[in-house]
């Protein structure tokens, strides 16, 4: 059957997963998100023939689909064919009502079972996209950044915010991968899913924060309770709600895990008492703090790895994420809250999580706090005190390379300030950088899900210093990728004029050497170097 799958950072010496991936999915799963993003172009083909636009069922279901096959999402081969089935029961529908014949040869598949769908589907991952390198690293890119949109519109949609015009695009776009376009029809619309992420991000910004309250400056513990827990990891807000108001007095409480820890930021969550702090750090090292957390861990979204045993009867999935063997708790009815009676009664059985740190993060400097601190911050750049800022968000990884975000921090001018986002903080978010004036030398917007937030501070800075282009800004980007909503960020930047960019730890593989020269040739993107030569080319303006 064979594999081939390069669309994150660690894959396999640098040339694609071609037998198991290193998230840990096999074959057969790998082969399963190929059927379900080949449906999901065969759905935007029938959308596309409608007159009426593109309704907003069809865009969730979309989003959805997208959502179960970003890097350790889901793993769970029958939740994937639950969703391939929804995916070409709705195209059908559309094409029912239209009374025309499929738009495309996933269309015609019917069948339910897993071996049904992988006879038909020995060709259908990437590399069928084109037969042409380069127009297929084009296309790659297209599909990774929508994949990166599905996300941040799922996430948005969960809290009833939604943008038709985003729905529109997914249609566009998947639907242009099926087609024969030029390099250049191609290239434009690489950059239009850049502007389509900008209003992406903007949505899910405004969905947290009028929901949530604007984040604010806050520490958080990094140590225990003595009562029992449960653990929540991934990125879905909206499941830390529903699960702080089913633990309220129940004498358990809640820890946050990686990607949840802005969570902590939002003053809609601090009326909860027994929302006690972030456990652990970044979502590679969670097959060792899960089993020393002893409590119920819930994965609300990606970032799932391979399961071991001595933590699996206690670790519960939701949403679009899903992992063989684990139980998953289902939809919330309309109007309703997820049940998570049961997390809540395995937690009253189980020991208090042991501890692993006992201190402090200091975060919350989204754009509405930096904004709050911007008169201090102008007079910090203006005095001198503040040189440069060099913005480090992104995604953390296992690879050893991935030290260089710590090196780079560590070695830094004390008159630099980090703007981060993402779980590449958890590289120096624990550092003792000190301060500047009272500014942390760590400014942390939240997740990589709030990456709009230094966007909008960069913007921002601009136009305080009346300057017309952002390049003038003293800003360097060193932002570290791992997975495809990081695609869909670095578009954004682009979309924005963003120059200049160091990406690491390496380039993203499915990038071909033409179309890398042409990125360098428009928007200078060049790949991290050594920690001394890349700070000093920072603090240059380099």
């Amino acid at each position: 059957m064979g594999m081939s799958c390069n669309q994150c950072q660690e894959s396999i010496h640098g040339t694609g997963c071609r037998a198991r991936g290193v998230c840990g999915k096999d074959e057969l799963t790998a082969k399963l998100q190929d059927v379900l993003v080949y449906a999901t172009e065969g759905l935007a083909l029938s959308a596309e023939q409608l007159h009426e636009g593109v309704s907003r069922n069809v865009g969730q279901l979309i989003s959805e689909s997208l959502f179960v096959t970003v890097t350790n999402t889901n793993f769970d081969e029958d939740a994937i064919v639950v969703q391939i089935l929804k995916t070409l029961a709705l195209r059908d529908e559309l094409n029912s009502a239209q009374d025309q014949k499929p738009a495309h040869d996933a269309a015609q598949w019917s069948g339910s079972s897993k071996e049904e769908f992988l006879s038909k589907a020995l060709s259908v991952g990437l590399d069928s996209l084109s037969e042409n390198e380069d127009l297929r690293s084009l296309k790659s890119l297209v599909l990774f950044g929508i994949k990166g949109l599905a996300a941040y519109s799922d996430h948005a949609a969960v809290l009833g915010y939604h943008d038709d015009d985003i729905y529109a695009f997914y249609v566009k776009g998947l639907a242009a991968l099926t087609k024969d376009l030029s390099a250049d029809e191609l290239t434009a619309l690489v950059l239009e899913t850049g502007g389509v992420a900008v209003k992406a991000m903007a949505l899910l910004d405004k969905a947290n924060t009028d929901t949530y309250g604007h984040p604010e400056i806050t520490m958080v513990k990094t140590g225990v309770g003595k009562n029992p827990g449960i653990l929540i990891s991934g990125h879905d807000l909206r499941d830390l709600e529903d699960l702080l108001k089913q633990t309220e007095g129940t004498g358990v409480d809640v820890y946050t895990h990686c990607e949840m820890l802005p969570a902590h930021y939002y003053p809609a969550f601090k009326k909860y008492a027994h929302f006690v702090g972030n456990y652990g750090g970044s979502w590679w090292s969670q097959d060792k703090e899960f089993d020393s957390f002893n409590g119920p861990i819930l994965m609300t979204t990606n970032c799932i790895v391979p399961v071991r045993e001595v933590y699996r009867n206690r670790m519960f999935t939701t949403g679009m994420a899903g992992y063989p063997g684990l139980k998953h708790i289902p939809a919330r009815s309309e109007g309703g809250q997820k049940d998570f009676s049961a997390l809540v009664a395995l937690a009253k059985t189980c020991s208090s999580p042991v501890e692993l740190e006992n201190g402090e993060i200091v975060g919350g400097f989204a754009h509405n706090q930096v904004f709050a601190l911007a008169d201090k911050v102008v007079e910090a750049v203006k005095s001198g005190a503040v040189k440069r800022f060099i913005v480090m968000a992104g995604c953390d990884g296992r690879h050893a390379s991935r030290r260089y975000y710590t090196d780079v921090a560590a070695a830094l001018p004390n008159d630099t300030i980090i703007l981060t986002a993402g779980c590449a903080k958890y590289r120096y978010n624990k550092l003792e950088l000190g301060d500047i004036g009272g500014i942390p030398r760590v400014l942390d917007a939240g997740q990589c899900n709030d990456s709009y937030s230094l966007a909008i501070i960069a913007l921002k800075l601009k136009e305080v210093f009346a300057l017309e282009d952002i390049n003038d800004l003293p800003i360097s980007f060193d932002i570290a990728w791992y997975e495809q909503k990081a695609v869909t960020v670095l578009l954004a930047l682009l979309y924005l004029g963003v120059k200049g960019i160091r990406l690491g730890p390496t380039l993203p593989e499915f990038l071909t050497p033409n179309v890398v020269a042409a990125l360098v040739e428009k928007f200078d993107i060049k790949p991290v170097g050594a920690v001394v030569a890349d700070v000093e080319a920072m603090m240059a303006g380099t």
